[in-house]
């Protein structure tokens, strides 16, 4: 038998939750598959299949080196330990060694949040000791530095819809501070689309998720300076070795960079305009009250926000995850009686099947 739902026993997903790691983040297209297939019919010596795939990455986004790594939280975690150790193979092999005493990450507070696992997880995974800088609703340049002691390591910044976005310092100002005391500026820009803002704003290190904006397989993205990447590049030795990307994967992501960079993703527009029919059905639900909302962060993202008058907006949530398919949407508003749909890997049978569970629900 092929493989299908049925054979596993699964449901079938319509995601309109966006690019979720608990639902597999993207679909991947046949150019992608195509790189994956070679990928796994081959043989390489891994450790140039790396450094070359790095180089051909690199040059793409104009930065000095990159290193293809198995998830943007491994990335997090291979990264903290690289500016550890500085490029030190006693510490590869003993990441947790007493004898480095600098391993203190500074964050903004609003920056240390949960984003299926709390960032500081994947900090303490590399060896590094969180300090937040100011305060849950806001962090100035003022404020990042203050924290900054003789053993701190990095400065980490966080840009993600989860974080808090008022009254914060931008990526130039924590580079600027960065640059003041010679550290390093670790950016995690996980789901971000734009794949050269973060390094030019300057940068050191870069991780994307190579499943999300990217469209790639399983795998993560780290793009940066020379040296900063060879450091990553030998946590290999160390925590890297139960974090390691398949050459399948490798393949895979370095065609999604280049099949990004040429197509792009879909315009903001296209989505107001694939919206629109969408909205105008849902308005004419009873209970129902949907308008058009960009994202958060301020990405050129736009999805449906629909507000539950009569009942309980994770009741309907739940209703629509119960049967087959199962439809996903994005919570983090049920709280206050709001779902939001993300429409970017939703076609128009989809969205007609939504609507249709909307209104057995309603």
């Amino acid at each position: 038998m092929t493989t299908s739902y049925d054979k596993f026993g699964l449901k079938e997903v319509i995601n309109a939750s966006g690019k979720m790691t608990i639902l597999g983040v993207s679909k991947v297209s046949e150019n992608v598959l195509t790189a994956q297939r070679f990928g796994g019919e081959h043989f390489f010596e891994m450790s140039e299949l790396l450094i070359q795939t790095g180089a051909y990455v690199a040059k793409l986004l104009e930065v000095e080196d990159a290193q293809i790594v198995s998830s943007a939280s491994a990335g997090i975690a291979q990264s903290v330990a690289a500016v550890i150790g500085e490029g030190s193979s006693y510490h590869a092999y003993h990441p947790y060694t007493d004898r480095i005493k600098k391993r203190e990450i500074v964050l903004p507070k609003g920056h240390n949040v949960d984003y299926g696992t709390p960032v500081e997880v994947m900090v303490t995974q590399g060896g590094g000791q969180v300090v937040e800088a100011g305060y849950a609703n806001g962090c100035s340049a003022e404020q990042l530095e203050m924290m900054i002691t003789e053993n701190t390591a990095a400065l980490l910044y966080i840009k993600s819809h989860h974080t808090v976005q008022k009254s914060m310092l931008t990526v130039a100002e924590a580079a600027a501070v960065a640059k003041k005391y010679q550290l390093p500026l670790i950016v995690d820009a996980a789901a971000e689309e734009d794949l050269y803002q973060y390094s030019k704003a300057g940068a050191d290190l870069v991780i994307y998720s190579g499943a999300k904006a990217i469209e790639g397989p399983s795998s993560g993205l780290v793009i940066g300076k020379g040296k900063y990447i060879e450091w990553v590049r030998l946590q290999g030795k160390g925590i890297g070795r139960a974090m390691k990307i398949g050459k399948e994967n490798i393949l895979g992501l370095t065609q999604a960079v280049e099949d990004r960079l040429k197509h792009g993703s879909e315009t903001g527009d296209s989505m107001k305009a694939r919206l629109a029919p969408f909205i105008e059905a849902m308005n004419q639900i009873d209970g129902l009250k949907a308008t058009v909302v960009q994202d958060g962060a301020g990405r050129d993202i736009y999805r449906a926000s629909v507000k539950v008058l009569d009942q309980s907006a994770k009741a309907v949530i739940a209703a629509l995850k119960a049967e087959d398919p199962a439809i996903y949407t994005r919570e983090y508003q049920a709280n206050n009686g709001i779902i939001e749909f993300d429409i970017r890997a939703v076609n128009e049978n989809e969205m007609e099947k939504i609507i249709l569970r909307l209104r057995e629900i309603m």
